[in-house]
């Protein structure tokens, strides 16, 4: 078992960047609510309280038992849990006459602490609070500060515990990753959580769960499945059936080209083509949620179809990865959007779910991919998403939009790699808009659909900026889509971010 950091969630935006950053240090880290410390502790080597949308004086906002970590663990409090520790130790929170939301410096700096270990005065923090504390407890001591707040940091006495207002796992906080490597180093941990130790774990751990059962996975020719599929396959090998469903909303002569990428890994996989299905249970449906929920619902009946003619069937492996889990549920029951593997499952299934990957962040998800020894191309593919097309022709889905989509979305991607820009972004789209615009074409009038280009730069899909693609390649791409798909008369670029956008338009 690993040694671990607990990351206690109390709905940040940014909890899922501290394990990340923890990650990124070989360490491995649990991120678990607020309020669901586990039971058995062992291997935890320290405890990091995440910031929230809340104030600490609002009447619903979120506390834990900090008596069973203080004293007992390491503990680190981000912003609102650093404000949670100095409140519930008889501290003053308050509303700040001044609010700090962004780039700030650092004024002061305790050079001795352990912390703050080569962190200096002047070092840039980001800050994201109204709040702040106004009056520490007793034992609890300040130990950095900025123009607006003095108390930027604080260490209590006699404990390994402290308090930090700024949020060290973003970017913009210089040396954030500094102060969590210092972190880790008062937790003693090891660091020795690798790609590698993580695929010997996980084989293992799919051997001990699995035995001899036999498992039907998902494939859907993206990087998340395609892992997925080999670690299985090392586990429980000629157990591993693997299906691919075309369901009619892939992008251009995909089904083809998946399953001959397939073949260099030595797997058992079976495509099965169901277009028919798919599109007459979308038939009339725009809304994208009800989509995805109709999707969902429709690969788990090809998938159960098919564990029975295969027979002895009795898990659903699938390429889930914590990005889905991240968006689909969260703590404070808002849901972004539900994917297809997670909020789109019916709540009686005959198959019980296997999925490996659903801890790790896509750039880990690759590095695991590369350490297996997998085709580079096969782990640079973009994110494709498992409802396919028929989240990317917004309103209702016809074969005739997914078509034109079809067809817009193969020059995209092809003048992409032709240019080489196709490995300098995250992912790239075309989406078809549920509106028509006039145009002309020679000297004829035309009332066409509108499709809008979609690239964006990233690490972890949790945020994404919009890919600055040359202007001259625009001009490409669309005029080859006007000109040479039927039905597309204006192309548009996306130049929005997530947040506040997110990366898929549905």
């Amino acid at each position: 078992m690993y040694e671990k950091i607990i990351i206690l969630d109390f709905g940040s935006q940014t909890t899922q960047l501290i394990g990340r950053r923890i990650r990124e240090l070989n360490t491995y880290c649990e991120i678990l609510p607020y309020n669901r410390f586990p039971e058995d502790a062992t291997g935890v080597k320290g405890v990091i309280l995440s910031g929230s949308p809340y104030s600490t004086n609002d009447a619903g906002a979120f506390r834990t038992d900090l008596a069973r970590l203080r004293g007992k663990y390491p503990t680190l409090g981000i912003c609102y849990g650093a404000q949670l520790m100095a409140c519930e130790a008889g501290g003053r929170v308050e509303s700040a006459e001044t609010r700090e939301y962004g780039r700030a410096h650092l004024t002061s700096v305790d050079g001795n602490d352990p912390l703050l270990q080569g962190i200096h005065a002047g070092a840039q923090v980001w800050m994201s609070h109204g709040d702040t504390v106004t009056r520490l407890p007793a034992a609890f001591q300040a130990v950095a500060g900025t123009d607006d707040v003095a108390t930027a940091a604080y260490r209590i006495s006699g404990e390994n515990t402290w308090g930090v207002q700024f949020h060290p796992e973003v970017y913009h906080t210089n040396d954030g990753t500094r102060l969590l490597d210092n972190f880790l180093r008062i937790c003693g941990c090891k660091r020795d959580w690798t790609p590698a130790s993580f695929i010997e774990s996980t084989v293992a751990g799919l051997k001990d769960r699995l035995g001899d059962d036999r498992v039907i996975l998902a494939l859907s020719g993206g990087v998340d499945s395609s892992v997925t599929a080999v670690l299985l396959n090392r586990a429980i090998g000629k157990n591993l059936t693997c299906i691919f469903v075309d369901h009619g909303l892939l992008r251009k002569n995909e089904f083809k080209h998946v399953l001959r990428d397939y073949e260099h890994l030595g797997l058992n996989v079976t495509g099965v083509k169901v277009e028919d299905l798919f599109y007459s249970r979308l038939a009339g449906v725009a809304d994208p949620e009800e989509k995805r929920r109709i999707i969902g619902k429709g690969f788990i009946d090809v998938f159960e179809e098919e564990a029975r003619k295969l027979k002895g069937v009795k898990w659903l492996g699938q390429g889930t990865i914590y990005p889905d889990v991240i968006e689909s549920l969260s703590i404070t029951g808002t849901v972004i959007k539900s994917h297809h593997n997670v909020g789109g499952l019916p709540e009686k299934m005959h198959l019980k779910l296997v999925e490996p990957l659903r801890s790790l962040f896509k750039d880990e998800v690759r590095r695991v991919g590369l350490e297996l020894g997998m085709m580079p191309h096969l782990i640079r593919r973009h994110p494709f998403p498992g409802p396919g097309l028929g989240i990317r022709v917004l309103g209702d889905v016809t074969a005739e939009k997914v078509h034109i989509l079809q067809e817009a979305d193969d020059i995209y991607i092809s003048l992409m790699r032709s240019w080489n820009l196709y490995d300098k972004v995250w992912q790239a789209a075309t989406i078809l808009l549920p509106v028509r615009s006039v145009g002309v074409m020679g000297d004829e009038r035309t009332y066409e659909y509108t499709v809008a280009l979609r690239a964006v730069t990233s690490t972890d899909a949790m945020t994404a900026d919009w890919a600055q693609l040359p202007y001259d390649f625009l001009g490409k791409v669309s005029s080859e889509i006007i000109n040479k798909v039927r039905g597309v008369n204006r192309v548009v670029y996306d130049i929005s971010s997530k947040p506040p956008s997110t990366i898929e338009w549905e």
